[in-house]
């Protein structure tokens, strides 16, 4: 039997969750259609969800259709929670976007319907709510073209479109499909048994229907079997897969959902430091205890106390080759931009601050992209976010799930940093001014948009404990998140080119003395002093983030808002009779889409995504600094030798 792991996306309200009920309804697992209006569905299982109508985090349903057994992932729509569409991207073989037949191409679809595209994963286009008022075809097939993809494929026809009453007939064109897949052509031309047609990423067979009354749901079932790839079978190779999410159980156990791409994890099996203890794999509309889990399924698993959202998970074979790559290729998607905003939590009752933090660091287990930052001063916490509704739904699950009410500070743009060159600096062991049993020298330059921070060393590895390497590359890490004004170094190469220590003295009575001897927190106390100086030779520039931005509007209203842009600090990079594009700073865009309405008599969309950092304008804003500042030498130390109970 094959598996198909398949995502609904969309738009928020475009009906992705009603169409996940009657996929469920069709293959007869649910026997009563439930409603996202009243909370009864299937795969909204959180009371935030239910009372909201929305979708906020990704769900996994399976049932069977024929032979093929189908894993189903219903994601968010709403943008605030793109981190968990990206993270269901992950692990899809196919794909259905769904696109209301009556608001038609929306922001959201364009930015999926990009990002399915990048990531070639084979995509059905449902249309949906034929049944409504306003409904349309001809004029949605070429909103659909010029918007997603001019290689569509129209499957059905509607009969009395936008009434109650729509039917929808099979129109299926084939032979259309055909002529984008070259198997099936080549069979052609040689007069031989052609194979299956299967979907190509460029190429979306488009079907109408109504999830609501069922009409076009056989020939979407149809669709899925017959033109959507299954799951490779990988099964005589080490295991490996992809952790996409995390949640904990009833007693407070991880959980963590996961993709198998290659072989078999079965329980007991080890997985870097932590061992298996337990794994539900999804089957029948329900997750079920088994002994394992292979390739192409989805299931939960116990016992990953370590385990992120993001990972993947690796079980190396004795016998593997060296050669063969740690990470397959399969677990390596593209992801979406990070988070734009940064906000305060703040508890309500200063008592229970501590039970914040907790709470939070586990909300951050489920969303790395939380992305935590403490103020050990102001006694703060703040969190990383996409808009203001996912603050909302923090500021609930905080109280709903964990019993405590917090208040938030004004949400704030992130920028980052940038270095303008290449700095280095060192400071030697038992040579003043350093205070510390270590030697380290570092020296930093620019990496390419989008390469992260790397460490790499221009010293012998032997020269000293690994721990002490390791030291100075996790302090790397942690002090490259606030550079010079406070902001995050996102892109930046490290390189250690001097290292020393003094190594283990004791007393004649074999008592450690820590006064002669290094220790690692020798290495973390002196990297950010050494890093932070190669980064103020280097230099850095603030970098705001920017949207692409498309508006559209009545042609007559075009005037009224080309000035509101100019304000905003939009640039608009291309004009149409009723379309503008161009990039306007992220701070800006909720702006833009308040004042948008009012000079376009309602009229107005916007679509905007991130799209690139750019150097800010004017003074560079700052961001308040958590913990001791290696900027201030006297100051640092200050606080650092008083934290380890050091000589000052």
């Amino acid at each position: 039997m094959s598996i198909l792991n398949l995502g609904i996306l969309a738009h928020v309200d475009a009906g992705k969750t009603s169409l996940t009920e009657r996929l469920l309804h069709t293959a007869g697992v649910i026997d009563e259609i439930g409603s996202v209006d009243h909370g009864s569905t299937q795969t909204d299982t959180l009371e935030l969800e239910r009372r909201r109508g929305i979708t906020i985090k990704s769900a996994v349903v399976s049932f069977r259709l024929g032979e093929r057994t189908v894993n189903l992932i219903d994601t968010p729509g709403h943008p605030d929670f793109i981190a968990e569409v990206e993270r269901a991207l992950a692990v899809l073989d196919g794909a259905i976007l769904v696109v209301s037949a009556v608001e038609g191409v929306q922001a959201q679809t364009r930015v999926i319907a990009r990002t399915l595209h990048r990531l070639r994963i084979p995509t059905l286009i449902f249309v949906n709510k034929v049944d409504r008022g306003g409904a349309r075809f001809g004029t949605l097939l070429d909103e659909i073209a010029a918007r997603i993809s001019p290689a569509i494929v129209p499957m059905s026809r509607v009969d009395g479109l936008g009434t109650r009453d729509a039917r929808v007939r099979s129109a299926a064109d084939l032979l259309r499909l055909a002529e984008h897949d070259d198997e099936v052509l080549a069979a052609f031309v040689e007069d031989r048994p052609a194979p299956p047609i299967r979907v190509r990423e460029r190429v979306h067979p488009v079907y109408f229907g109504s999830a609501i009354t069922g009409a076009g749901i056989d020939d979407l079932v149809d669709g899925i079997v017959r033109l959507l790839p299954p799951a490779p079978v990988r099964a005589a190779v080490p295991p490996a897969g992809t952790i996409f999410k995390v949640e904990r159980g009833p007693a407070g156990e991880k959980l963590a959902y996961l993709r198998m791409f290659r072989g078999s994890l079965h329980v007991r099996d080890v997985a870097g430091p932590d061992r298996v203890t337990g794994i539900e794999v999804f089957a029948n509309g329900a997750a079920r205890a088994c002994d394992a889990i292979t390739a192409g399924q989805i299931g939960k698993v116990r016992g990953l106390g370590s385990a992120r959202v993001g990972d993947a998970l690796i079980v190396r074979s004795k016998n593997a080759s060296p050669d063969s790559p740690a990470v397959p290729e399969e677990t390596k998607r593209s992801s979406f931009a990070p988070p734009s905003l940064e906000t305060a939590v703040i508890a309500s009752r200063r008592a229970e601050r501590g039970a914040l933090h907790a709470a939070l660091a586990e909300l951050a287990e489920q969303d790395p992209l939380i992305n935590l930052r403490q103020d050990d001063e102001r006694q703060e916490v703040y969190v990383s976010l996409y808009g203001e509704v996912q603050k909302e739904v923090v500021e609930a699950t905080l109280a709903e799930q964990y019993g405590l009410a917090v208040t938030f500070r004004e949400t704030t743009t992130l920028h980052v940093e940038r270095l303008c060159g290449v700095g280095a600096a060192v400071e030697f062991n038992k040579v003043d001014p350093n205070p510390f049993l270590a030697t380290i020298g570092l020296r930093v330059a620019p990496a390419p948009v989008g390469a992260g921070v790397s460490f790499g060393l221009e010293v012998e590895p032997g020269s000293m404990p690994p721990a002490f390497f390791a030291a100075v590359e996790q302090t790397v890490y942690e002090t490259l998140r606030q550079g010079l004004h406070g902001w995050p170094v996102p892109d930046c190469a490290v390189v250690m080119t001097h290292s020393g220590y003094s190594a283990r003295q004791s007393h004649a009575h074999a008592v450690f003395d820590k006064s002669m001897s290094s220790t690692a927190g020798d290495f973390r106390s002196l990297t950010p002093l050494v890093l932070m100086a190669a980064v103020r030779r280097a230099g850095t520039v603030v970098l705001e983030p920017i949207h692409a931005f498309r508006a559209e509007m009545p042609p007559d209203t075009v005037p009224a808002v080309l000035p509101l842009l100019g304000r905003l600090g939009a640039v608009p990079l291309a004009t149409s009779p009723s379309v503008v594009s161009g990039e306007i700073p992220a701070a800006q865009v909720h702006a833009l889409q308040r004042r948008l309405p009012a000079l376009t008599r309602g009229e107005g969309v916007l679509e905007s995504a991130f799209d690139h950092h750019a150097p800010v304008r004017g003074p560079a804003p700052v961001r308040q600094r958590t913990g001791p500042d290696p900027r201030d030498r006297k100051e640092y130390l200050l606080r650092v030798l008083r934290r380890a109970g050091l000589p000052q």
